[in-house]
């Protein structure tokens, strides 16, 4: 029995090699070893064999294929994702993006462009830069995340206060079912009467209904002006307020960014220093965008927000290389973050926007607890926050320690009546902490829909959707326990 599954192997491997090249198929150990997680790196397992297609059609015929040999497929773009939804499963394969690159349209009258799902975020904005478009949602990692990636998970970015999460861009998606068959979900025109809107469960399923090859999405014009405010505070709390009060006077800009002091110091000893001073216990970076008097008002009202809350300096620019020089460092944070700790923990939490520092609070005081370093940078404008906590994941104490205060956070924001994730997804990291958020009912809901799209499990299984019933079920938000620590405090290591 053992010598025919060995024997079987090899003709699927050969078929394959068929279908997508040799360079497209990777058995060897080694090269398997570089897919063993995505970002989320405390939990590693290796695929059988790792399949890249370039196209579509080879996508369908490299999962008939597949199938055949009994293998359930995860797939996978560029390996950015921090909840370890890419990570590979038991008796597994990867089925990869990373070599369908191609822009095959850019429409600028209509305003749509379609991609192959391997293609990086920032590169779609190049492709149509020259038509004065561009596409909004910009994830921290663009330079690195795909399109197809950030389908899977909705990704957001800095940017999402004003232009929204992913699924509001997205038109129209290729995908292949757990049957090798094309299909056509949308596209640039109006949907017909009477035609089931399927895009919606699609965005955000973490590979859990099928490969998306190709997505259509819409692009924006370039706004007349941009201009990027910095604002410096002696208080992360203050900082957290002042968004508050933007948001309660109807504000809009389109980007509200926060990072503490800790964040500060790493960023400005990394190749990617900003200019932030290190002297702030929190800085805040706003980008506000279209016409002259529009961006004039509401910059001059941002600012005469956050001198009420206690900034003791604020800094305007429209200058294209001092705005790119500013949001590198933000955009680069986690990266800079390496200078702390060999290991970075990303968690990704949304609470209401008037209940920000309390969160930030929690978060400090269960770091504190633990031993923790914490440092903070989030987008605001959203209530999306993202509490980092450096470690070193050789050390299997230190490991526990972390995961165990991402959990109280992801608690504390439940509380709050916030959710589980803005834009990184449930993945591997958060699966049991669904219970925390939705009834039996809920999870079997979600799972009869997934078992409409892929009846027999074949993509992405053990994700996501809790393996057990909920004993303990929180319908509602839970009930705000009162802090005790001081609403300044912040982690060792952090802002003080």
């Amino acid at each position: 029995m053992g010598s025919d599954r060995k024997e079987l192997s090899r003709r699927h491997v050969a078929e394959l090699e068929d279908i997508v090249g040799k360079r497209g198929v990777r058995t060897d150990p080694t090269a398997r070893s570089a897919y063993e997680s995505d970002a989320f790196m405390l939990q590693r397992a290796t695929a059988e064999v790792i399949v890249l297609p370039r196209t579509t059609a080879e996508a369908a015929a490299a999962v008939k294929v597949l199938r055949e040999a009994g293998l359930v497929v995860v797939p996978r773009g560029a390996g950015t994702g921090l909840s370890g939804g890419a990570r590979p499963v038991e008796n597994g394969a990867i089925l990869g993006t990373a070599r369908m690159r191609d822009v095959l349209e850019v429409n600028a009258e209509d305003r749509y462009a379609r991609v192959q799902a391997g293609v990086v975020n920032v590169h779609l904005t190049a492709a149509c830069a020259g038509a004065g478009l561009f596409y909004g949602p910009d994830p921290s990692s663009q330079t690195a995340c795909t399109i197809g990636g950030n389908v899977g998970n909705n990704s957001g970015g800095p940017h999402g206060f004003k232009y929204g999460s992913t699924n509001r861009h997205v038109l129209g998606l290729t995908m292949v079912d757990s049957d090798g068959e094309v299909i056509e979900l949308g596209g640039p025109g109006p949907t017909a009467d009477g035609t089931l809107d399927l895009l919606g469960p699609v965005i955000g399923s973490e590979g859990m209904l099928g490969l998306v090859t190709e997505v259509t999405v819409q692009l924006l014009p370039r706004p007349e002006k941009v201009e990027t405010l910095l604002c410096l505070f002696e208080s992360l709390d203050a900082c957290c307020d002042a968004v508050s009060e933007m948001i309660a006077r109807r504000l809009e800009p389109s980007a509200i960014e926060i990072l503490d002091r800790l964040t500060i110091e790493a960023v400005e000893a990394s190749v990617l220093r900003a200019g932030y001073p290190d002297h702030a216990e929190a800085v805040m970076l706003v980008e506000v965008e279209g016409g002259d008097e529009e961006v004039d008002a509401t910059s001059a009202d941002v600012i005469e927000v956050a001198r009420a809350f206690g900034a003791f300096d604020t800094r305007r620019t429209t200058d294209p290389a001092e705005r790119k020089r500013l949001w590198a460092g933000r955009k680069g944070a986690f990266g800079a973050m390496g200078r702390i700790a060999p290991d970075l923990y990303v968690a990704d939490v949304v609470a209401p926007r008037t209940r920000l520092r309390e969160i930030v609070s929690a978060a400090t005081v269960a770091c504190r607890e633990r031993d923790l370093k914490l440092a903070n940078v989030f987008h605001a404008g959203d209530g999306n926050l993202h509490p980092n906590i450096s470690y070193d994941r050789r050390d299997a104490d230190e490991v526990r320690r972390v995961l165990e205060a991402g959990r109280i956070i992801m608690e504390a924001c439940v509380r709050a009546g916030g959710s589980l994730t803005g834009e990184h997804g449930i993945g591997l990291e958060k699966q049991d902490e669904m219970c925390l958020v939705f009834s039996d009912d809920d999870l079997a809901a979600m799972d009869q829909l997934r078992g409409a799209f892929d009846p027999s499990a074949f993509w992405n299984p053990g994700k996501m959707l809790p393996v057990r019933g909920c004993r303990e079920v929180h319908t509602r938000p839970l009930p705000v326990e009162p802090s005790t620590e001081p609403t300044d405090a912040q982690a060792p290591g952090g802002s003080r």
